[in-house]
């Protein structure tokens, strides 16, 4: 029961707080209108009855003792007829006259002898019927003699003004919550690599979390900046001596040796350029919407180019999407690297949804363990011979700066088994 009643509340702040307001304000209605008809209505209407019967009681005095009824009936608002017409045997109202009732039992109450009570005939009428010793003797009383005055005009005083309560609360409850959605887009954005500006607002629990979040984000910053500055002295530093042995290495003779030592400045090359690339990740470049099946296009025609086999399978849902193109590109090229290497052919599929992109790479080759496929997203990790970087491996760098990528666009990498192809299923997921 609880759990099908957590179903039914609303999920957003807005609707909650909606939630928070009316109910509240339906209850105090109910109570208030169940107080009012059960206890003043109904009670006003049997005081107002009860002054009706000793009329009534008068009238039969007069009749039993042979005097005229219908001028003394008149005079007292009232109409009295001796002897009278037949009414049903039985008491009868409409189901909704819930004043009738309180009628019909004041009636029964104080007037002995009656015979009927009618109120359906006339709506505006009460219809009374009691035996006497003259006959049986009709009054025809005025309904408003009986009845409360119609509290509708309450009613709606009261449904109006909860209304209109119910708006200006809501109104500075909405200009309480924006600043919270405000601060949770803010920080989604920032989780997908984008910038938002924010000044913190609203009461002072919010804005203390605000400025919690953007010294949160100034640190953040400044660290992958920091970062950033410092990579880029030592991929400076690096490079110049690698191109100093490059350079002296072309100048000797050709012979194995030679070719060795080049072979191990290209790899110390590479090795820094997949390190910097990874460390770097491509923090500086700015988020922008792209075409994300083009980029991947192209990056899948630059290895057809190459000789590899590679194709673009499928392309669905792929509008333009708001990310860092370098980075993503990077990503898919470091995915259909790796499928290449260990296999002998990929296939690349684009699925997009209004909450996510993805991009899948799936291979022929080995493919990954489960147990392994955790691992095998950690930087500089190598899960077998094949992969060392010695042997025409990798330096265990592409599937974490993938990862890394997705992470930063406010997705995620995951890694299954390729049922089209057999081996490695890598689906780069992007938050949109």
């Amino acid at each position: 029961m609880a759990f099908r009643l957590k179903s039914l509340l609303p999920l957003g702040l807005y609707g909650r707080a909606a939630l928070i307001l009316i109910v509240p304000v339906l209850a105090i209605q109910l109570v208030v209108s169940l107080a009012f008809i059960q206890r003043h209505y109904e009670g006003v209407t049997r005081q107002l009855t009860e002054g009706v019967v000793q009329e009534i009681l008068y009238l039969r005095d007069l009749a039993e003792a042979g005097e005229p009824v219908a001028g003394t009936a008149a005079r007292l608002g009232l109409e009295a007829s001796l002897p009278a017409e037949p009414l049903p045997a039985a008491p009868s109202r409409e189901w909704f006259d819930l004043s009738g009732r309180v009628v019909i039992e004041s009636l029964q109450e104080g007037l002995p002898g009656l015979r009927a009570v009618a109120l359906v005939e006339d709506p505006r009428r009460v219809l009374v019927l009691m035996e006497t010793a003259g006959g049986e003797l009709r009054v025809d009383v005025p309904r408003r003699r009986v009845s409360a005055s119609n509290p509708h005009q309450l009613l709606v005083l009261m449904i109006g003004t909860s209304l209109l309560m119910t708006l200006i609360a809501y109104y500075f409850l909405r200009a309480q919550l924006r600043p919270i959605t405000r601060l949770a887009a803010a920080a989604e954005a920032f989780g997908k690599g984008q910038h938002l500006p924010y000044r913190p607002r609203g009461a002072v629990e919010v804005r203390a979390a605000g400025r919690a979040f953007l010294d949160m984000r100034a640190r953040i910053e400044r660290q992958i900046e920091s970062r950033t500055m410092m990579l880029s002295g030592i991929s400076h530093d690096l490079r110049t001596p690698l191109t100093r042995l490059r350079l002296g290495l072309a100048m000797l003779p050709e012979d194995e040796e030679t070719q060795a030592l080049q072979a191990d400045v290209a790899q110390m090359q590479r090795l820094v350029d997949e390190f910097l690339a990874f460390a770097r990740g491509d923090a500086m470049e700015e988020p922008q919407p792209t075409d994300p099946a083009a980029l991947v296009r192209g990056v899948v025609e630059g290895y057809t180019r190459s000789g590899g086999q590679v194709r673009l399978a499928g392309v669905e849902g792929a509008g333009s999407t708001v990310m860092r193109p370098q980075a993503v590109g990077r990503a898919v090229e470091n995915l259909i690297g790796n499928a290449l290497r260990h296999g002998t052919r990929a296939e690349v599929r684009i699925a997009g949804t209004d909450r996510n992109l993805r991009i899948v790479v799936e291979d022929d080759g080995p493919g990954i363990p489960p147990d392994r496929r955790e691992a095998a997203l950690q930087p500089f990790v190598r899960l077998d011979e094949a992969r060392d970087p010695n042997r025409g491996g990798g330096v265990g760098l592409g599937l974490a700066i993938a990862a890394d990528v997705a992470r930063s666009h406010g997705g995620d990498l995951r890694l299954s088994d390729s049922e089209a192809l057999g081996g490695l299923r890598a689906e780069l997921v992007l938050a949109r």
